[in-house]
């Protein structure tokens, strides 16, 4: 089932669970215990969908949330652009199930020991604001850097900030499929788990051999990494990284 689709379904078992509780007489009256039943359902249903972890604070917020935005009678231009903004920052994360994730400098410090000594071409896909290529770019000015980013808002924003080093930094708007991965020292993802099958997919088929893919946090299924770089951060990051190997079809 469709991630769209199992949030559909999981709202409306969270109302039917709603309904069938007051029905019978087991919520206090007013609308907050209504609301709170609706989203606890919301939750469950997920749950038991299988839905990604993180629709769960969604469905569990997503109702009390529109209650208290009527309750105060906010004009409709505001969820207009609301809307607009999510938009523009998640674009199709429904589909790809890829939200936005930032990487921070500790992870890009980590991340430069891993490129060769000398001059090296590095791609980063699903790069965000471009915030990992501006500091590798400062860190290693005799290196090629080119990000691909689909979501417009991000995309703008990496536009904006990436600084003006001529050949130095590539800046792309595309899906992270559909570019080529060939001719590049080292490939460069944070995405989410939904994807990492394909990623290994692709760079199988077009990462040279002795290139290096690394994944922010998410591991590719049924695939142990060559290593793992700890990064130390408060976020626990970990690096985990594949070396492709000479034959060109990798499970």
């Amino acid at each position: 089932m469709p991630p769209a689709l199992k949030a559909l379904v999981a709202q409306l078992a969270g109302w039917l669970a709603a309904f069938l509780l007051a029905r019978g007489g087991l919520l206090p009256g007013g609308i907050w215990p209504m609301v709170a039943a609706q989203a606890a359902g919301a939750a469950g249903a997920a749950l038991a969908l299988r839905s990604a972890r993180w629709w769960l604070p969604i469905h569990l917020a997503f109702m009390p949330l529109v209650v208290a935005a009527r309750a105060l009678e906010l004009a409709p231009a505001w969820y207009l652009g609301a809307f607009v903004g999510l938009l523009l920052i998640y674009w199709t994360s429904f589909r790809t199930q890829v939200p936005l994730y930032l990487s921070n400098r500790a992870t890009a410090e980590a991340l430069a020991r891993l490129l060769p000594q000398g001059p090296a071409d590095v791609l980063d896909v699903g790069a965000g604001t471009g915030s990992l290529l501006r500091r590798l770019a400062a860190m290693r000015p005799d290196c090629r850097f080119e990000g691909v980013e689909l979501a417009p808002g991000p995309w703008i924003i990496g536009k904006l900030l990436l600084p003006r080093r001529g050949r130095q930094v590539a800046w792309r708007r595309a899906d992270l499929f559909s570019v080529p991965w060939a001719g590049y020292d080292l490939v460069y993802a944070f995405l989410s788990p939904v994807p990492m099958a394909a990623v290994w997919r692709k760079a199988g088929m077009e990462m040279r051999p002795g290139s290096l893919l690394v994944s922010n946090t998410f591991e590719i299924p049924g695939r142990s990494p060559d290593f793992v770089v700890e990064v130390g951060d408060r976020r626990g990051t970990r690096l985990l990284a594949w070396r492709i190997p000479a034959s060109r079809a990798p499970n």
